[in-house]
């Protein structure tokens, strides 16, 4: 019972948020699967979103052009972020860092 903890508590903020917007179902549904990031918007067949309309997020817009989850940047292919290179018993979180013993 504990498990599914989380997954109650989604489901009820899902609900919440679907019954609150002034968006509608179709609309709200995109808006929150584009939450999740450009992947999950193109794994249902969506590719760009332009500002003003369901499914456009700031985080997903990095150039700041009004257009979010768009394949190139400034006319260059997008790069994937690469993950820094840290030392083996290291690791960082924000500034902080932590050594093990």
């Amino acid at each position: 019972m504990v498990l599914a903890l989380p997954l109650t508590t989604g489901l009820i903020a899902v609900g919440t948020y679907m019954r609150v917007t002034d968006k509608e179902r179709p609309d709200a549904v995109l808006h929150l699967v584009a939450l999740a990031g450009c992947d999950a918007a193109r794994a249902i067949g969506f590719d760009t979103f332009h500002k003003g309309q369901a499914g456009y997020h700031a985080r997903n817009d990095p150039d700041g052009d009004g257009i979010a989850c768009e394949s190139t940047v400034s006319g260059t292919p997008s790069q994937q972020a690469q993950p820094r290179a840290q030392a083996p018993n290291q690791r960082t979180v924000g500034n902080a860092k932590f050594v093990r013993p």
